[in-house]
């Protein structure tokens, strides 16, 4: 049984440049991407990132292992070049083998700290 798709899509992404004064590294605002490899083989997974003024950057590369999970923060992805802050950007996923993507945002430039989640959009038919 498949579970996933191999593209999807985040259409919204946003890491804020202004930082809190929480020492501890949970609380720094991020984007993160939580995937899901439910097959008995590695997920090899392509980013692309896209943006209102300029040309796409990527490949970002990360392998996703067999029958695990990765909890992948935009601001630790550096190659090609480090994700820009007070950017907006959308992102597309690409993988050999169907995975599940979520996405969610820490956002603690203020006390009281937001998290939001949602599910990223697939592709149909594949």
């Amino acid at each position: 049984m498949t579970i996933g798709r191999t593209r999807w899509a985040i259409g919204e992404g946003y890491i804020p440049a202004e930082e809190s004064d929480r020492d501890d590294p949970r609380f720094v605002s991020h984007e993160a991407a939580c995937l899901l490899n439910a097959n008995d083989v590695d997920a090899h997974v392509a980013i692309t990132l896209y943006f209102s003024d300029r040309e796409p950057v990527g490949p970002y590369r990360v392998t996703v292992p067999a029958r695990r999970t990765l909890h992948l923060r935009f601001n630790d992805l550096k190659d090609p070049e480090p994700v820009p802050r007070d950017t907006d950007y959308a992102s597309v996923f690409c993988s050999d083998v169907a995975i599940v993507l979520q996405h969610t945002r820490l956002d603690s430039r203020r006390p009281e700290v937001a998290l939001m989640s949602t599910i990223a959009f697939s592709q149909s038919g594949d």
